[in-house]
């Protein structure tokens, strides 16, 4: 069945009961023609009890319930209610005021209706937040919502006034995230007794790489965490210092395992925040997005965000919104990987060294040769540990050792020595704008060495 919208497809004492004793109107499904999940339009229930009034001997002795504003705005009046329990759970695509003898209201619902589709709507539930510090609320029924919300109620009925905030969430696990600020979005003073349309709709996201399981129990997931700070952090970010009230520590994980973690964690019905304060992570504002393969951060409430200890390799697919809402990137960092060979993988002396060809004057192969830094400022030389590949990087944009000009490619000559099998070898090439350099050392294997004990 679908959504009841014709009073025809309701019958009285069987689907609808008018409870002129206690002056109450209750909801009854059927499970055939009435669909608890599906539900009936307020517009249809008062059309149903309009056309019952006036058939019916009995009930036209008692005061008419509703007051009719629009098609999705109604009052109800003369002491009528809805019965408790879930009579208001099958109402759709109307809000409605309970008015006192006076005129006052007692009781104030919403209508909340989302538009878009669910990935998948027998399981996809989305949960909303009725004020700051308020925790999640699920939807009466998973799928795209429309259902009544109590935004108000006076002393006797609840004592809340839930008029001037309201934000809806939806976050399954390997999904694309979704949420709206009715206040905000729409531009509204407050809300009121009558139906609210918005979007929302949910993807598979393609850039979760990780379930929950591997999330809550390993590495690097356990070893990252999100601190929300009250005094803004002044971060360095190329030639410039910028402040940033939200880290992210990525615990030396790729993008797309910071990205997992800090989805993960905002699902979560707790604390999610490292740092001295309480940070509930079901309500929380979301922190990144992806365009593309790029990693974003995004400008929140509290303030901008920043990653920290993220993989050196994704430096220039990351970008960082600070406290001024704007985004910031670190200079490009060239990168690649160092191979070796048997030869020199299985020298356990065997040792590297990369230098600039010629940087400015200063020569490979004369006192003045400069080796070149990597990123970090350290210098691209060291043992081989018996390990096949090195990864490095360098500051391409701002590398300007020994006078060279920053920003252009980096001719380089690499020579690499071990003892017991690993002959001298050199390597020339380019250090271009690329993730993708590569400096390969294939030495001879040495037959001549000798250091007897």
């Amino acid at each position: 069945m679908a959504k009841i919208i014709d009073p025809d497809d309701l019958t009285q004492d069987v689907q609808v009961v008018f409870h002129t004793d206690t002056k109450e109107i209750e909801l009854i499904p059927d499970g055939v023609t009435f669909i608890a999940a599906d539900g009936v339009t307020l517009q249809c229930l008062y059309s149903f009890t309009k056309e019952r009034w006036k058939a019916d001997s009995e009930l036209i002795k008692y005061p008419f319930p509703f007051i009719a504003i629009t098609a999705e705005q109604f009052e109800m009046v003369n002491e009528w209610n809805f019965s408790s329990g879930g009579t208001v759970n099958y109402i759709r695509d109307g809000g409605w005021a309970v008015k006192d003898l006076v005129g006052n209201s007692v009781e104030e619902y919403m209508n909340l209706t989302t538009l878009g589709s669910f990935d998948d709507p027998g399981s996809d539930t989305a949960y909303y937040q009725q004020s700051e510090d308020g925790e999640g609320v699920s939807a009466v029924y998973p799928g795209p919502v429309n259902q009544a919300i109590k935004i108000f109620g006076d002393a006797t009925h609840g004592n809340f006034d839930y008029t001037t905030y309201f934000k809806i969430f939806l976050r399954v696990q390997g999904k694309l995230y979704s949420f709206y600020d009715l206040i905000d979005e729409q531009n509204l003073a407050e809300l009121t007794y009558r139906k609210y349309a918005l979007p929302l709709s949910n993807t598979i996201d393609l850039k979760i790489t990780a379930n929950d399981t591997i999330i809550s129990t390993q590495t690097p997931y356990t070893n990252m965490g999100i601190t929300y700070y009250d005094t803004p952090q002044s971060i360095t970010i190329g030639s410039g210092t910028y402040d940033f009230s939200i880290i992210i520590d990525g615990a030396s994980g790729t993008a797309e395992q910071i990205y997992s973690f800090v989805a993960y964690q905002l699902r979560q019905q707790a604390d999610i925040d490292d740092g001295a304060g309480v940070v509930s992570g079901y309500t929380a504002a979301e922190l990144l997005q992806f365009v593309g393969d790029t990693l974003q951060t995004l400008y929140t409430d509290k303030g901008g965000v920043y990653i920290e200890n993220f993989l050196a390799n994704d430096t220039n697919r990351l970008v960082f919104r600070d406290d001024t809402n704007v985004a910031r990137v670190y200079p490009y960092v060239a990168a690649g990987t160092i191979l070796f060979n048997d030869n020199l993988i299985n020298d356990t002396d065997s040792t590297y060294w990369v230098f600039f060809t010629n940087a400015n004057g200063n020569e490979f192969g004369t006192p003045n040769a400069i080796i070149i830094n990597d990123n970090d400022g350290n210098p691209l030389s060291g043992l081989t540990n018996s390990q096949p590949s090195i990864s490095f990087s360098y500051d391409y944009e701002g590398n300007i050792q020994g006078g060279r000009t920053p920003n252009t490619d980096a001719p380089y000559t690499a020579v690499a020595i071990g003892l017991s099998t690993g002959q001298y070898v050199k390597t020339t090439g380019t250090i271009t704008r690329s993730t993708a350099n590569v400096i390969n050392f294939v030495a001879a294997l040495e037959r001549n060495y000798s250091n007897p004990l």
